[in-house]
């Protein structure tokens, strides 16, 4: 067939109608000329194809295969000017065809997207020509087949050439504005590929990408109805944890967005969007913006757990959404692509179904989460922060099923407390306070944590009730602050004894942070229970300088802490049963620690007993830490806390073992600072010739000594003198050894 007179000669086979003679024309040029070995011959096949495509012109769609199978073939011709000749000749075919075109819509794309990162420029050039024809037939036509194309854009969005990343962001541009194209419900297939598209090197492609993605949520926004978050959530996940600054922020944005809209249907991926938000809390402000929008999704999706996740069978799924995977496989990313092209990763997608049903909370799944970021040290604080009120907030809304956890928590919360910063011991021991003081702990039939300890709390010791509602006139007195309820559970005691355990096992806790432990425990909870059970343990402590040490402090906290006035006021008179029995009961205890016993007697006005034990002290090793204590108790009586007792001294005749007390502390002083005052003091005692009385003296104010005369002061002091026994042989046996040592050292 000569190449002149082809346009004429299939005008007439087309006014003939003789398709057969059509198909071998087109055929002729294909096989022998286009598909040639000889390049010459194949630039004049493509010159025919073109010009057979306009002579056939609105008919040409009936030959579209034809026309165009051996034009694409020559794509991939290494002669770039072939190449050329191919793209122009396509997009001949293509203008003359129009909308006929789109059934070959997709071998169309494909070769484009080829040419589009071909190294020749005259070769892109005519690709970029043939690649807006191509969207103009698209936008303008209502018969595109969005289905079929998805699976294709799919796989060509991971590829790596930057030419071919915005070849195809260009096309999802104008997918997205094309108002019959729905492109929205295909999103979870194309998403992954956008972020990583979002990473580029190129500034260009990046911000191609941006508006890409913001007009997907822009979409999503109005039309949150039709949105598959479920299949996209894990998606997120896996680019909020992203090196990269814009890919995280934008992840995170949409997270935000996700949670705010889909509600409680992001509720089972709560764990694997906890593991990307939680580290960006502790962000310095080089990441603020990220920071911000982590903070606000991890307020957000908190909100989702309600009281009624409490009562839900966790083993029946009642939602048909994809389960969260694994942590290995929320933050591992997909194997990489190994065709042909470059390519980064095999595309996320997880089908499911977009039913909306009430989903049911996957407490394992969080718990687990939230305690690994506590256990990790590298953790900022902000983030320890932010899991301690998961914790608390958790425990307030699913206490039932979050006792299950309790014995695992436990031991990583005591740890906790050893936290540089006081913000993170605040909320630890918020969080501890609400297991030590909610109900739904004593439904745990008393198993608390595994402590190895079988010390339980005698019931005449210890105001805690066995069950909800079983409390004492004095034990509801300061739980208004108790952060849930005015009961103690099982886990209560079993916290004392394990918060003396770290005590013991870390001075340096208890030296730097003790007293602000304990006294922030005295507002969240109880104040009488925590010192009547401290008080108990111990008194079974073995380690007698630990509890010689745990009482000083105890005593110190009782006698200055604004916390405990009330407590202070309630041992000071001893009115009632149970401040008596309480002062019993630390007074057991404090015996471990002489002086601290004689300030609980002036704290109590049992004056007369002090005096008697200062008595005592003539039996005792004087050491320079014992007259350091006296010198500190001293100055304690000299503070507003004791201005009863100073004033007292103006009662001679009613308080004469109060006076006696105090010149048997100025006799145990060495000549220092503490004797002055002391002594001062002391001589601002009106007459001292009322002084002189004798031991059968009966006060006036009876009333307070006798609500106490069921004490047997007698059989306390017959303890005082047992528990100091212990403490002097303890020192010796202390000696001992430490003698043994420099003697094998000389050795």
């Amino acid at each position: 067939v000569p190449p002149l007179p082809l346009p004429r000669l299939v005008r007439e086979f087309v006014a003939q109608n003789n398709t057969s003679q059509i198909k071998h024309v087109i055929q002729i040029l294909s096989q022998e000329f286009a598909l040639s070995q000889h390049p010459h011959s194949r630039k004049g096949g493509l010159i025919g194809l073109a010009a057979c495509s306009i002579a056939l012109g609105k008919d040409s769609g009936l030959y579209l295969k034809e026309l165009i199978e051996p034009v694409l073939t020559c794509f991939n011709d290494a002669d770039s000017r072939l190449r050329y000749y191919a793209c122009e000749a396509l997009y001949n075919i293509v203008k003359v065809a129009r909308g006929s075109v789109l059934p070959h819509f997709n071998v169309l794309f494909d070769g484009l997207s080829k040419l589009a990162a071909d190294p020749d420029p005259n070769v892109k050039s005519g690709s970029e020509l043939l690649d807006r024809l191509l969207k103009d037939i698209v936008t303008e036509s209502n018969q595109f087949d969005l289905v079929s194309f998805i699976p294709l854009l799919r796989e060509r969005i991971y590829s790596n050439n930057q030419y071919a990343r915005q070849f195809i962001i260009s096309w999802i541009l104008v997918l997205e504005s094309v108002p019959d194209i729905n492109l929205l419900d295909y999103l979870p297939e194309i998403l992954d590929g956008l972020f990583q598209i979002l990473g580029d090197n190129s500034k260009e492609i990046r911000k191609m990408c941006e508006v890409a993605l913001g007009e997907f949520l822009k979409e999503i926004k109005k039309n949150p109805s039709s949105v598959k978050f479920a299949e996209m959530a894990n998606i997120l996940v896996i680019h909020c944890q992203a090196a990269d600054d814009l890919i995280q922020l934008t992840a995170m944005c949409w997270m935000r967005e996700f949670i705010q809209l889909a509600g409680r249907v992001m509720l089972p991926y709560s764990s694997g969007i906890l593991t990307a938000v939680l580290p960006c809390l502790s962000y310095d402000d080089r990441k603020k913006n990220i920071k911000e929008v982590a903070n606000v999704c991890n307020q957000s999706l908190m909100k989702l757990v309600i009281p009624e996740d409490d009562e839900m069978d966790e083993a029946k799924p009642s939602v048909t959404i994809p389960a969260e995977p694994t942590s290995e496989e929320s933050l591992s990313k997909p194997e990489a692509v190994t065709t042909g092209e470059s390519h980064t990763e095999q595309p996320l997608f997880f089908p499911c179904s977009c039913e909306r049903i009430q989903v049911t909370l996957n407490l394992d799944g969080i718990v687990q989460v939230l305690d690994y970021h506590l256990s990790d040290t590298s953790i900022g604080m902000m983030t320890r922060i932010a899991v301690l009120k998961w914790l608390y907030h958790l425990y307030i809304k699913t206490p039932r099923k979050m006792f299950r956890h309790t014995d695992n928590l436990f031991p990583i919360l005591l740890r906790t407390l050893s936290d540089e910063s006081d913000e993170v011991i605040l909320k630890d021991l918020e969080l501890l306070a609400e297991i030590a003081s909610s109900p739904a702990g004593q439904t745990e039939e008393g198993q608390g944590p595994s402590d190895g300890s079988d010390v339980r709390p005698g019931p005449a010791e210890l105001h805690v009730p066995a069950r909800a509602g079983q409390l004492s006139s004095s034990s509801t007195k300061g739980l208004e602050c108790s952060p849930s309820t005015p009961t103690m559970n099982s886990y209560f005691y079993k916290f004392m004894i394990n918060l003396l355990k770290r005590f013991s096992s870390e001075r340096k806790l208890l030296e730097a942070r003790g007293a602000f432990i304990i006294r922030q425990l005295c507002l969240l909870l109880n104040a009488e229970n925590i010192f009547h059970s401290m008080a108990d343990i111990l008194l079974r402590e073995e380690d007698l300088k630990f509890a010689s040490t745990m009482v000083h402090t105890l005593n110190t906290i009782l006698l200055t802490s604004s916390e405990l006035f009330q407590l202070r006021n309630q041992l000071k008179d001893l009115k009632t049963p149970e401040s008596r029995n309480l002062f019993c009961c630390l007074y057991r205890s404090w015996c471990h620690n002489p002086v601290t016993t004689v300030s609980l007697c002036f704290l109590t006005q049992n004056y007369k007993h002090a005096y008697d034990l200062i008595q005592k002290f003539g039996d005792l090793e004087v050491t320079v830490d014992f007259l350091t204590e006296v010198d500190k108790l001293v100055q304690l009586i000299e503070c507003p806390i004791f201005t009863y007792l100073r004033l007292q001294l103006l009662d001679v005749k009613n308080n004469p073992y109060l006076i006696k007390a105090l010149y048997g502390l100025l006799m145990l002083l060495p000549q220092s600072s503490a004797f002055q005052l002391l002594s001062h003091r002391l001589q601002c005692v009106p007459d001292p010739e009322l002084m002189q009385t004798t031991d059968n003296t009966k006060p006036s104010t009876s009333f307070k000594r006798t609500a106490a005369s069921n004490i047997d002061y007698t059989e306390l002091l017959q303890h005082f003198e047992k528990v100091q026994n212990k403490h002097l042989e303890a020192r010796h046996q202390r000696a001992g050894r430490a003698e043994q040592l420099d003697r094998r050292v000389v050795l």
